[in-house]
């Protein structure tokens, strides 16, 4: 009777899967199709840097502190979130000093190092138009 039970069986229909649709962050947005900045810009800004509760030049101060006295995971902890702040504040020029000094002590590879000027370009578009930061005159 086995037999009549699976010929009576309705089949089950497929379902066809959907595919996952890829959202687009702002970031991603702002950067468009130049995933160079985007890729150097995800593993080194801030979202939102005004909840680091620091200014660029005490990050500074304080990763020298710990540069003098040995301590090398705080000095890159710190030297990140001057260069951090630095892309927040648009200084290309100290974004390539924190970063490098990041670089030198860690060994390891900071995208944004080759392309400051661009990253922090985007950046300000990023802030301007998320942060509603007013412009500098």
């Amino acid at each position: 009777m086995k037999i009549f039970e699976k010929l009576r069986r309705k089949k089950k229909e497929k379902v066809p899967v959907q595919e996952a649709k890829k959202t687009v962050t702002e970031l991603e947005e702002i950067c468009g199709e130049d995933k160079e900045v985007y890729e150097a810009l995800l593993e080194t800004m801030f979202l939102d840097p005004r909840k680091i509760g620091v200014s660029m030049k005490e990050a500074e101060e304080r990763a020298k502190e710990f540069e003098k006295s040995g301590d090398l995971i705080r000095t890159l902890i710190w030297y990140k979130i001057a260069g951090g702040l630095a892309i927040h504040q648009g200084d290309a020029k100290k974004v390539k000093q924190n970063f490098g000094k990041c670089q030198e002590l860690s060994n390891k590879g900071y995208k944004i190092l080759e392309i400051p000027e661009r990253a922090v370009e985007k950046a300000q578009e990023y802030y301007k138009k998320y942060l509603k930061i007013e412009e500098k005159k």
